[in-house]
């Protein structure tokens, strides 16, 4: 083999040159340029080879597919390229894996304590003396100081006020005393910004008797004739008798002669309040399109109250009494009969299905689900509470409010379990619990129970599984005012007066009105200890009740076992309630010692065998013991004192065999500690 040199003494190197423009080119013989003298030599054609086919950079396409066909080359391409797919596979499945093992996240109106706001009683800003829509947006930083990320605002219609804005003058719009519909869309926006979202009440059942369509349906005109439940009365002597003996909540009979329309009106309430006939689909499509409009500026959830009441029995037949020995004519008090026709009546929980569908259609965004809460004591019959709940095929609200802790009879460590059991054993599988322990229609704790009760109750209240609901100042112990400051002069609805002493005005200060109203007075006195019971005196005191409530709901928001794990109860009797919360996976377990009677001791290790012999009191209603190591032997608490115990253990109560049947969990999950991620099959 010969290569050709030039002269010069180096190697041509035409790589970059394509053949063709060297094989087109013409030489130009006439030039007179001499050409550089060639010679040849012998070369070694393997070193050649060796040369040209080195790798170098800038090789074009030619040589480097020469190189690349090579197998060192191929396979480790292939190699490469196999491991990157398998990773990626790996990577898809994992994600499948961990999506479809991860529980469901707590949705916010599980994740968050919901705080309940009497709007005429919480904050006035314009001096009239009635709390207002921009009183609330005023102080939303205090919702947020509280952790809480829900506020519930009770009715707000434009209404007479007869029942305490309950019976709607206009579904469409806000009472003038609490504002405009701008101081509405201002406050949503405002507690949108915060981060928090606001639940309103809807009362569907009835209206006020000043609402355009009972003014319509007494004239009979058009469809709105039958709107309401009318039937023809007889007349004897001067008196109205009624179609049957059915009887108001309030009292006395349930049917009002109408002088206009010359027949009597159904009324489950005041006769201010008529009842809708939810037996015509046009009543029923109003309530729908009244659901649309609120959602549509923004609320972001609804609980529906008095909803049992929405249908009463076709056939008008006489409710049984109580007492059959009890001459008819004398029955005039609701309690004296069995409503059997008037309340929960065939084809209501399918109403109540058809808001749950309605307020669905606005849930379909990510991140805005609608929630639904149905406001309807049922006091005795817990399972029609629970069918509030739906069915594992037809959801209906996603909780009804349990106001079990509310009506109980009397306090113990017995009767707080039994009223905790009664709703967790009789709660459908799946579903998530919700627990109050104040409302706008009850008397404050502190009043209710005696003050010195109110830690040991947020205490129960911030720790059971589920959603707590807070009345407004029951996180600084408020007091029903006395009952001789209130009279029907500040409303003009007697029944509802009673319920009066527990809205007195929210307490924020020790200045004039407790900082309510910069106003003279405020529409209901405040009460006298405001200048000892307010939100910032407390603020400044670490043993006060504001900052016990604070470091519970921290707790709550904080801790896995606390907002979704499993309850145990440990112990019970007249004096203390027992309970542990635990997750699976973490060894990391918090047991409440509350004491809702007299001073106790109880040995804790002989009912727990497991039980480690000491613990970290991680919050207790005696500030000072906050942060101690408390021997579990031997526990003692004093009248109304609450323990938050911390203590690790490998063998958690729900897995062992003695506490079988006294273990629940709504939301199950279990935690990894390797992943530091939830799972749900465990």
């Amino acid at each position: 083999l010969t290569m050709e040199l030039s002269e010069k003494g180096g190697v041509e190197n035409n790589g970059f040159v394509q053949n063709e423009a060297f094989e087109d080119k013409e030489i130009d013989t006439s030039s007179q340029e001499e050409m550089p003298k060639t010679c040849s030599i012998l070369v070694d054609p393997v070193a050649v080879e060796e040369t040209v086919l080195k790798p170098y950079a800038g090789m074009p396409k030619e040589v480097l597919l020469k190189f690349s066909s090579q197998a060192r080359y191929r396979v480790t391409r292939e190699i490469l390229f196999w491991l990157i797919i398998a990773a990626s596979v790996a990577l898809v499945c994992a994600t499948i894996a961990i999506i479809a093992l991860s529980p469901k996240c707590l949705d916010w109106w599980q994740a968050s304590p919901i705080y309940q706001i009497y709007p005429r009683s919480f904050k006035d800003s314009n001096m009239d003396g009635n709390g207002d829509l921009k009183g609330i947006q005023e102080k939303l930083d205090h919702i947020t100081y509280l952790n809480i990320k829900t506020v519930w605002i009770t009715s707000f219609f434009k209404s007479p006020l007869k029942d305490l804005g309950y019976g709607a003058e206009d579904f469409y719009d806000i009472d003038p005393i609490f504002g405009s519909m701008r101081d509405f869309e201002n406050l949503i926006a405002a507690i949108h910004d915060k981060g928090l979202k606001v639940i309103m009440d809807l009362i569907p059942n009835h209206t006020s008797d000043k609402h355009r369509w009972f003014q319509l349906s007494r004239n009979r005109t058009g469809k709105y004739t039958d709107y309401y439940i009318w039937q023809d009365c007889m007349q004897a002597a001067g008196s109205v008798i009624p179609p049957n003996n059915w009887v108001s909540v309030f009292g006395n009979s349930s049917w009002q002669f109408d002088e206009v329309r010359r027949q009597c009106y159904f009324h489950q309430f005041g006769k201010e309040q008529p009842d809708l006939n939810f037996r015509n689909p046009e009543v029923q499509q109003e309530i729908h399109d009244i659901i649309k409009f609120w959602l549509g500026k923004g609320v972001d959830g609804f609980s529906f109250g008095s909803v049992k009441y929405l249908l009463e029995a076709k056939h008008l037949r006489d409710e049984p009494p109580v007492n059959k020995s009890q001459n008819a004519e004398s029955i005039t008090a609701y309690s004296q009969l069995y409503h059997d026709y008037t309340t929960t009546q065939v084809g209501l929980h399918d109403i109540v299905r058809s808001f749950r569908h309605t307020m669905d259609e606005f849930s379909r965004e990510p991140g805005r689900y609608r929630f639904m809460g149905s406001d309807d004591d049922e006091k005795e019959d817990i399972e029609a509470t629970m069918m509030y709940y739906g069915t594992p095929f037809s959801q209906e609200a996603d909780f009804p409010f349990n106001f079990n802790l509310i009506n109980m009879k009397n306090l113990s460590g017995n009767s707080i379990f039994e009223a905790v059991d009664l709703w967790m054993k009789n709660m459908p599988a799946g579903k998530w619990p919700n627990w109050a322990v104040g409302s706008p229609n009850a008397a404050r704790i502190s009043t209710r129970i005696g003050k010195e009760y109110v830690n040991v109750m947020n205490m129960l209240l911030l720790t059971l599984p589920g959603t707590p609901v807070t009345y407004y100042g029951e996180e600084i112990g408020m007091e029903n005012i006395a009952s001789e400051n209130v009279s029907e002069e500040h409303i003009s609805s007697g029944p509802v007066v009673a319920t009066l002493p527990g809205k007195s005005p929210m307490q924020w200060d020790g200045e004039v009105n407790a900082g309510f109203t910069e106003g003279n007075s405020s529409w209901l006195p405040v009460n006298s200890n405001y200048r000892s019971v307010n939100v910032e005196i407390q603020r400044s005191w670490s043993n006060s009740t504001l900052s016990l409530y604070r470091a519970l709901t921290l707790l709550r928001n904080n801790e896995l076992a606390m907002n979704r794990g499993w309850m145990c109860y440990i112990w019970s009797d007249s004096n203390v309630f027992v309970y542990v919360r635990e997750l699976d996976g973490l060894d990391t377990v918090f047991m409440m010692v509350l004491n809702f009677g007299q001073e106790s001791t109880i040995e804790l290790k002989a009912i727990v065998p497991n039980l480690p012999s000491e613990a970290l009191v991680r919050l207790s209603t005696h500030s000072s013991n906050t942060g101690k190591v408390i021997i579990t032997q031997l526990i003692t608490t004093e009248m109304g004192e609450g323990l938050v115990l911390e203590y690790k253990t490998k063998k958690p109560v729900h897995t062992m065999e003695a506490f079988q049947g006294k273990c629940f969990v709504a939301e199950k999950a279990c935690y990894s500690k390797a992943l530091n991620l939830l799972y749900k099959n465990c």
